[in-house]
């Protein structure tokens, strides 16, 4: 092995330990390979690794721009209420049994992913799952985990069904094979559809446990507080204390939530700082605590007080729960960074993360995508924060503006368009996707400002990294020798008529390993290289391969982490980590198995 070998090998062991670990963010690790490897490609001029213009390609591989594309197209379909047209379709069906309702369900939801991105299926619909659940007297944990498992079935039957197939579909061409059809994974995508909607129904549901959701762990009075804001006076007997030793906190049913100084709130735990004049106090008071206090002799919730309070401000508290949108530019930041409390009118009394309920030391609480908000706020602080990319609102579904609305025919018309054109190949799909977005914009479907917002640059960044790292790995010939390893553990086991069919067994297996602990992108990125280094080392049609590699990278129900949807239900649905351990793990070894015998019919090694 030569060092350049040894350099990729190390890259790629940082890569996954980093993913893994999920200290630095994927895009992060992703881009500080990339530059890593510009770096050492200037710097050494070594003939096995790639160049400076050889890395410098990767963006221009047709995969990430077209993936960028379809992002723009289904927020398209999104804004304009087109993914909206189920709602009312399943509201229909509620009425049915538990079981027939969960059929219909999937199929449905598994329709629409299957041309859209499931990120945006799985958002817009969360609300409308909840309310049918409230309606049909269900928990809501009983049916979001099958809502993001169905999204999951629709990207496995089309190209357009999830970013990961059009991945691999360029690393194909980019390796001299003929690209991935519209609907050449349909052939496998729909069996796993029907065999997992029937595990679901069947076997599934029961596992699933009943979970609480956020709101549950306030007590009924709490969930009845409204909001108000107090200013102290100048001549307060309050200025000077600490906010802890003042009576008014001390068991009354009023909570100190923050404290706002000369326009900025004060950092830190509200109770241990100390009072000032002309200091803006920000109160929820439970009925009780309002009655208390009232009746205390030396202060008073009304401007004609004579304690030192004087309010200025009153809205009845709503309870609702949202969910940091994948879109938010609040990720990444703390609520106290945010001044949450003043942007948004909103006070946020719990975070539901990763199983765990937090309600302490909020201020501290760097957000991240997928996490569960518990808020209060005035009906119209409310709405206006629906209406923001930032929270999806889940007690109400975001209903679009008529004038947005009305532009619902050509995002639908737009979207068959690009999927009867694709299918057709009369010219490349990124073409057929970039004149899909054009007509979006001059149509007035969105606004350019909208279109950039909508891409996931993070998993752009994540795959132009790996795309960077998997060109490294096959100039250096890393892909062949961890590809010529593997094929040799196969021979030294098994009969040579059956070695194709263990080694796609072998790479489904190490996919969807990959696939429940690092991104998606990331495994496909990944192992698409070693198989068709495989391939050669076999002496075989690399695509059976490639599709094994497409479906186990997409098909990740055992971990809550393994694919986006499943980390948005996680903290909605109040689960915990087992929860779609117990589900998910006999759904992924039904997608293996399916896979594995359909795969060799229709695709010949």
């Amino acid at each position: 092995m030569s060092w350049e070998m040894y350099f990729v090998m190390a890259l790629l062991l940082f890569a996954i330990a980093s993913f893994i670990w999920e200290r630095i963010p994927p895009d992060l690790t992703a881009i500080t390979v990339f530059g890593v490897l510009l770096f050492t490609a200037m710097l050494t001029k070594s003939t096995e690794l790639p160049t400076l213009q050889g890395l410098l390609d990767v963006f221009s591989n047709p995969a990430p721009i077209t993936i960028a594309g379809m992002f723009i197209v289904s927020a398209a379909l999104e804004r304009t209420g087109a993914i909206d047209l189920m709602t009312t379709n399943l509201r229909r069906f509620i009425r049915l049994p538990h079981r027939v309702f969960l059929f219909i369900m999937i199929i449905g939801v598994a329709a629409v992913s299957a041309f859209v991105n499931n990120t945006p299926v799985v958002i817009v619909l969360m609300p409308v799952v909840l309310s049918l659940s409230r309606d049909m007297g269900v928990a809501a944990s009983k049916l979001l985990i099958p809502l993001s498992y169905a999204s999951i079935f629709g990207g496995t039957c089309t190209l357009l069904g999830t970013s990961t197939n059009l991945l691999a579909s360029g690393i194909l061409r980019d390796s001299g094979y003929e690209p991935i059809g519209m609907f050449e994974l349909s052939a496998v995508g729909l069996p796993i559809l029907f065999f997992g909607a029937i595990y679901l129904v069947l076997f599934g549901h029961r596992l699933i446990p009943v979970r609480e959701t956020l709101t549950s762990i306030l007590s009924e009075e709490e969930r009845k507080e409204f909001i108000t804001e107090a200013f102290l006076r100048a001549d307060s007997d309050l200025a000077g204390q600490k906010a802890s030793e003042s009576p008014i906190f001390k068991g009354r049913g009023i909570r100190l939530i923050e404290i706002v100084r000369h326009g900025v709130a004060v950092k830190g735990d509200p109770l241990q700082a100390i009072l000032q004049a002309g200091d803006r106090l920000v109160l929820a008071c439970r009925p009780s605590g309002v009655a208390e206090a009232h009746s205390l002799k030396d202060i008073t919730l009304s401007s004609n007080h004579a304690g030192g309070l004087e309010t200025i401000a009153t809205d009845e508290g709503a309870l609702v729960e949202g969910v940091v949108g994948p879109l938010a530019t609040i990720a990444g930041k703390t609520l106290g960074e945010i001044n949450f409390r003043q942007r948004f009118r909103m006070v946020v009394v719990a975070v539901h993360r990763k199983g765990q309920n937090q309600r302490e030391r909020l201020d501290s609480l760097r957000l991240q995508p997928g996490d569960t908000l518990l808020m209060m706020g005035s009906t119209k602080a409310i709405e206006s924060l629906a209406n923001s990319d930032e929270v999806i609102i889940l007690d109400r579904p975001r209903v679009p503006a008529r004038s947005v609305r009305a532009k619902m025919p050509i995002a639908l018309a737009t979207s068959i368009g690009i999927v009867a054109l694709a299918s057709l190949k009369i010219v490349p799909i990124v073409a057929v996707v970039a004149l899909g977005v054009a007509i979006l914009l001059l149509s007035g479907c969105m606004k350019p400002k909208e279109a950039y917002a909508s891409v996931e640059w993070s998993i752009l960044m994540i795959i132009f990294g790996m795309l960077a790292l998997g060109l490294a790995m096959n100039s250096t010939g890393a892909s062949l020798l961890i590809a010529e390893s593997l094929t040799n553990v196969v021979r030294s086991v098994a009969p040579a008529h059956l070695q194709a069919v263990i080694m796609l067994a072998l790479l489904y297996l190490i996919t969807s390993i990959f696939t429940e602990f690092l991104s998606n992108n990331a495994a496909v990125a990944l192992m698409v290289p070693i198989a068709l280094g495989i391939a050669v080392t076999l002496g075989v049609d690399p695509r059976p391969f490639v599709v094994g590699c497409c479906i186990a990278s997409s098909a990740s129900f055992a971990t809550p982490i393994g694919y986006q949807t499943n980390t948005y239900v996680y903290g909605v649905g109040g689960y915990r980590f087992t929860d779609f351990t117990r589900v998910g793990l006999p759904l992924n070894l039904i997608c293996m198995t399916v896979t594995i015998f359909v795969v060799p019919i229709f695709w010949k090694f």
